[in-house]
């Protein structure tokens, strides 16, 4: 089905959405791509494209999804709330569905397109998570717009949560003690087969309210895909001892210290693969022909991308990207309690082109430029708590972009050149920015700053900023002088500390 009235892609930043729309745009189509930032979509590399309108809205808003669908003819649902909701994406994902049903018919939308789980339920009762799935898809379908469901089993590329899962448990763990669902069977799909079905069941109206499973040619279990992955990645022998004893739940934490998948995300996916997940219907292959991408074929494509430094999207890219509000100046009055602030500036006798190489190359494999053994132990403490770690690294070595995550930090804003603001991810009683500001002085220098900002969440955050303050101020100084020396320029003048000049009410005390 092809007219002139653009398409919605709800779920725009996410893994599948963001590799849905360069495809949609391949095959001639116009796009609506909804998401809850702006600044997130302009940063893709579709996000200038003269077919592509951005557009902000959210699910859980129903308001905001009536405007979206506005003027569109069909829309994709590829939204889940796992990440943003994490423990509560269950009640989420079914408020999100009602929205979804409620402003597709106010807007007139012609149908939906939505891509769901795939499992049988047979001795073992579905996990949350592709329970969700399936109550979604029921919600959906409940609604006067048709729709037509896509039922996945585990998505294997680069980046999905699934194979950075598989990744890190076969490339970290030589001897593996593993649960029992490593034998359960499951039909591996490639994401670019995934994402050729999505754009096929536009261009074919028998699809319309129907319900498809999508699968790749082979049946195997989780272990398959270990020595597979083994194999491609050519890594000595593992080996693999399954048990009993691991539960799920056991195996998320696991997964947790071991890889940069949360636990709240390792859990519902291996609770999914207690359950088989087999193609019983193979009528999409006939009406949407394509080669299909063996299990050996995906994994192989996948790091390949990887070596070359082509991950388009990853797991981590969805979620809300939301700048605290007193992050701005003027608007701190309301959080009841000081921003506590630790700045050190640098001159350097060199060009902001040449100061911001540093800067855009920050964590991953480059590090943090000094004392890269305390920024290791804040991320070993971090996955012990809970949190993200540094595990995560950075999507790519060199380009940021607004929503990128760099080891435990969020990129919430960036001008080349000129700024960078980080959000702090990990676990700490409070909030916490990290901002870098790049001045030109005249045709030679540049004044390179570092502020760190920091809004205590009751006593045990204010104990926290002054614990950790010397740190603070011996890390800074040495960040600004390694960064110094990564240029190979020299400096004029510091690193020294200095007081930011805010107005209103950031003008709050230093820790």
């Amino acid at each position: 089905m092809k007219n002139d009235k653009p398409v919605l892609v709800a779920g725009a930043t996410g893994y599948v959405g963001g590799r849905l729309i360069p495809a949609l745009l391949g095959a001639g189509y116009r796009v609506c791509a909804m998401g809850r930032s702006i600044e997130k979509l302009t940063c893709r590399p579709w996000g200038h494209h003269p077919n592509v309108k951005l557009v902000k809205g959210d699910v859980l808003d129903s308001e905001s999804l009536k405007k979206a669908l506005s003027g569109c003819g069909a829309a994709y649902y590829l939204v889940h709330s796992m990440i943003a909701q994490k423990h509560k994406f269950v009640e989420a994902d079914r408020r999100a569905a009602q929205n979804m049903i409620s402003a597709a018919e106010f807007a007139g939308i012609e149908r939906m397109i939505y891509l769901g789980g795939l499992s049988q339920e047979k001795d073992v009762p579905l996990s949350k998570h592709l329970h969700s799935r399936t109550e979604v898809s029921q919600i959906l379908q409940s609604g006067k717009v048709p729709v037509t469901d896509l039922r996945a089993p585990m998505i294997l590329g680069s980046g999905s949560a699934s194979f950075e899962i598989l990744r890190y448990l076969v490339e970290r763990l030589p001897v593996m003690i593993t649960p029992r669902w490593v034998k359960s069977l499951n039909q591996p799909i490639a994401i670019r087969n995934v994402v050729r079905y999505l754009v096929g069941c536009l261009e074919h109206d028998e699809t319309i309210g129907q319900t498809y499973d999508i699968g790749g040619p082979d049946i195997v279990t989780y272990r398959d895909l270990m020595d597979i992955y083994t194999q491609e990645a050519k890594l000595p022998k593992r080996w693999i001892i399954p048990v009993p004893v691991l539960t799920p739940t056991l195996s998320a934490y696991w997964i947790h210290l071991i890889s940069p998948v949360p636990h709240w995300i390792a859990l519902p996916l291996t609770e999914g693969l207690t359950s088989n997940a087999v193609c019983s219907d193979k009528r999409i292959q006939r009406i949407i022909p394509q080669e299909l991408l063996s299990p050996r074929e995906a994994i192989r494509t996948a790091l390949d991308k990887m070596i070359q430094k082509q991950v388009d999207t990853c797991w981590a890219d969805a979620g809300p990207v939301v700048t605290p509000e007193w992050a701005h100046c003027g608007d701190a009055d309301w959080a009841g309690g000081s921003i506590m602030q630790c700045g050190y500036r640098v001159r350097i006798r060199a060009v902001p082109d040449e100061v911001w190489q540093p800067v855009s190359r920050l964590g991953g494999k480059i590090g943090w430029y000094y004392a890269d053994g305390l920024w290791w132990l804040r991320g070993l403490m971090d996955r012990w708590l809970g949190g993200v770690g540094l595990r995560r690294g950075r999507r790519h070595p060199t380009e940021l972009r607004v929503g990128d995550f760099l080891d435990f930090w969020r990129v919430l804003d960036i001008a080349p050149k000129e700024r960078l603001l980080l959000l702090a991810e990990m676990k700490v009683p409070g909030e916490a920015v990290l901002e870098f500001k790049i001045h030109p002085i005249g045709d030679q220098y540049t004044d390179f700053q570092m502020l760190s900002r920091f809004l205590p969440k009751g006593l045990w955050g204010i104990l926290y900023w002054y614990s950790l303050y010397p740190f603070h101020e011996m890390i800074f100084f040495g960040m600004l002088k390694g960064m110094a020396k990564a240029i190979g320029k020299p400096i004029v003048a510091g690193p020294e500390r200095f007081t930011p000049r805010l107005h209103g009410s950031c003008a709050l005390p230093q820790g």
